[in-house]
């Protein structure tokens, strides 16, 4: 019966997505969708798009190894969706004709910049778009007995049809229909589990007292304290998330949206974790990676079964298809249009864009095979884009003093700081270089006074000018 159930749903969902996409002329609409949808529409997809596998089955995977730590530390994502509704979503009017992280950086620092925007967001959505169809290939593993090269193949090449299609329209359709699911079948999954297991005491019981607390150590309180803050710069305005701030014209409404999407994380992320504690409260000796699964397929009905499959499918693939797009229009909007001399017809860049989305999902096959982790792909992703792009992004939207050697010289410290904390010295203290390079740019950034150095370098060449020609006009000085 669950697999009649699941592969019904697979095709609704391809229906939906193939529907909604039709009729689709252009990249704009390709990429924002028309700027129409409303504070609901904006919660549900942007929601269904971060709560990927990694922030699921990736979440209870490493609840299972280390304890609601992880949850915690996941909190610093809701923190972040939080802030950004305070503080970003109110902003974006300033943008109406926007579609991309490039347009944004390419109004405050150039077109380098945009280049630059959408070289290392393009990296970061095909990384992360990896994690989810490696969840992917472990769901249809363990529940249809499909080998995980070959489920990873076929899940992403599910999205891939619809996303192709459609762009942000069959996107945020298929995010509806794949949130309603998801919002019912963790708190499902979570509630029979620990019944399986013979209640909360049982669970408390059956796994160790280091699993429900915090550290205090002070070593494992900074590693705890990193991780946290990984997760706070991660994925802030990455392309998919920013793109949601652009669906609609009304600031009011996207800022509401964001908001309720954080304020929704705070409580599913416990749900997703907890339910790797019921796995090991279950069996202790299970796959990690398959500890959500494991509690379905030992504690649901067949018919719940189905639903909740559904749902975790639905959570992996309304992420990965929000990624997915987001990595076309980096790539075609961001670097091939400003590289091009001549302007491409409207036609030919939409079918462009949805070209490079089979790439792309080619790639992102490759990517999930190679790394096991989901998280762990995440985290290795997160490195492309907060140490060198958030920085610059969030002051230029913020409205802060900012320039393109700002942008240069802090991309510069940003990569640097990397390479250096986390190849180099090899994360002392278990800080996560992330963070270190976020830190680094950011001082850099504001640091780096480029109006000093054209000021020094204007008065040497006016001065040996002016010994060559005493009438000579004077040039003024141009700043970024």
């Amino acid at each position: 019966m669950e697999n009649v159930i699941i592969f019904v749903y697979l095709l609704v969902v391809l229906g939906v997505g193939v529907l909604a996409g039709r009729n689709i002329t252009n990249l704009r609409e390709y990429a924002v969708a028309g700027k129409s949808y409303g504070t609901l529409i904006i919660f549900a997809t942007l929601s269904a798009s971060f709560i990927g596998g990694g922030f699921s089955m990736g979440n209870a995977e490493r609840v299972f190894l280390v304890g609601i730590t992880n949850i915690v530390a996941l909190w610093g994502f809701s923190l972040k969706e939080l802030l950004v509704a305070r503080f970003i979503a109110p902003r974006m009017a300033q943008y109406p004709d926007a579609i991309s992280v490039g347009n944004i950086m390419e109004i405050h620092y150039g077109t380098v910049a945009k280049i630059f925007a959408g070289i290392f967001g393009f990296i970061l959505c095909a990384g992360i778009l990896g994690a989810q169809v490696g969840a992917m290939g472990y769901v249809f593993n363990l529940f249809l007995g499909i080998e995980r090269i070959w489920g990873i193949m076929l899940g992403c090449g599910i999205v891939i049809i619809y996303a192709t299609i459609g762009g942000m329209n069959s996107v945020i359709w298929t995010d509806v229909v794949q949130f309603v699911i998801l919002g019912i079948g963790m708190p499902l999954t979570l509630y029979f589990g620990i019944q399986h297991a013979g209640g909360i005491a049982a669970v408390s019981a059956a796994i160790p007292a280091s699993h429900l607390s915090l550290p205090t150590q002070p070593v494992a309180l900074l590693s705890l304290a990193s991780l946290f803050l990984t997760f706070l710069f991660g994925e802030t305005l990455v392309p998919p998330y920013l793109q949601r701030l652009l669906i609609n014209r009304d600031v009011k409404k996207i800022a509401r949206g964001t908001y309720l999407s954080g304020l929704f994380s705070i409580p599913f992320f416990a749900i997703t974790g907890l339910i790797g504690i019921v796995a090991l409260a279950l069996d202790p000796s299970v796959n990690p990676n398959l500890a959500m699964p494991y509690v379905i397929k030992q504690s649901l009905s067949p018919l719940f079964q189905g639903i909740v499959i559904a749902a975790i499918i639905s959570i992996v693939m309304s992420s990965a298809d929000s990624f997915l797009n987001a990595a076309a229009i980096c790539f075609s909007n961001d670097i091939v249009r400003p590289l091009r001399r001549q302007a491409m017809a409207p036609l030919t860049e939409l079918r462009m864009a949805r070209a490079i989305t089979l790439v792309v999902g080619v790639l992102s096959v490759i990517f999930a095979i190679s790394i096991e982790s989901v998280l762990g792909i995440l985290i290795y992703a997160y490195n492309f884009w907060a140490p060198i792009i958030l920085v610059p992004l969030a002051c230029a939207i913020l409205g802060a003093s900012v320039s393109r050697s700002r942008f240069l010289a802090g991309a510069a410290a940003g990569i640097a700081a990397v390479l250096i904390w986390s190849y180099w010295l090899g994360k002392p203290w278990g800080i996560d270089g992330l963070v270190v390079g976020v830190f680094a740019n950011l001082g850099v950034f504001f640091a780096f006074d480029r109006k000093g150095v054209t000021v020094l370098s204007q008065s040497a060449n006016e001065l040996a000018e002016f010994e060559e020609a005493a009438t000579l006009e004077t040039v003024p000085v141009e700043y970024d």
